[in-house]
């Protein structure tokens, strides 16, 4: 497998930590999202995926998947020990839920294009964007804080996607200095999860095109 993987892409740091978590092996091909204005751009990656987001997934056999949520779910069907989804239909639908809380509600509009358009586009400043990103991070954050567990996972006594989720979303918030003291349950699951060697290996400072 190949991993089209940039070292602080929230949602490839999902996918890095399955994998891990799966003990699965992947090829990490950088694609730099800033360097020479965004290689996710360029011709020869818009070829592997036509969005030009990362990350993508390269299977053995040549086919090339997109979007984390996806990825996660092939990952966990196609290698189902561990499992990362709990086994009845509701519970699934409930991970679910906070894998999306992350990555439909919170991440989009925090993206990096997001951030570049309201500096580069609406001419706003650094200090007017990350106000726009501490709020739309601690909105967020204030409703995962309510329907996560309080024991260093966010659902159950094991390991989910949702903790996959939801921990490169704590990393990003340190980055941008976001108060984390209201939220005690998710900083028990950057405690819990984050000491764990598949998160720890997948943290962006650990990969070979980190900077």
């Amino acid at each position: 497998m190949k991993l089209y993987d940039y070292f602080r892409s929230s949602a490839a740091y999902r996918v890095r930590i399955a994998l891990n978590l799966k003990g699965l092996a992947a090829e990490q091909v950088p694609v730099h999202l800033v360097r020479s204005g965004g290689e996710h751009r360029q011709a020869a990656y818009l070829v592997v995926n036509p969005q030009g987001l990362l990350p993508a997934l390269e299977t053995d056999d040549g086919t090339v998947l997109a979007q984390s949520l996806a990825i996660l779910e092939y990952l966990d069907e196609t290698h189902p020990e561990p499992p990362l989804l709990p086994a009845d239909a509701v519970s699934r639908a409930q991970v679910r839920a906070i894998c999306q809380m992350v990555a439909c509600e919170i991440h989009p509009l925090n993206n990096l294009r997001t951030m570049q358009y309201l500096k580069n586009e609406l001419g706003h400043d650094q200090d007017t964007v990350n106000t726009w990103y501490a709020h739309w991070v601690s909105s967020g954050f204030q409703a995962i804080e309510q329907v996560i567990g309080a024991d260093g996972y966010c659902f159950g006594s094991a390991v989910s996607l949702a903790d996959t989720c939801l921990i490169p979303q704590i990393f990003n918030a340190h980055r941008f200095n976001v108060d984390l003291s209201p939220f005690p349950k998710v900083s028990k699951v950057e405690e819990v999860c984050g000491a764990l060697d598949a998160f720890a290996q997948a943290h962006p400072a650990n990969q070979p095109d980190a900077e």
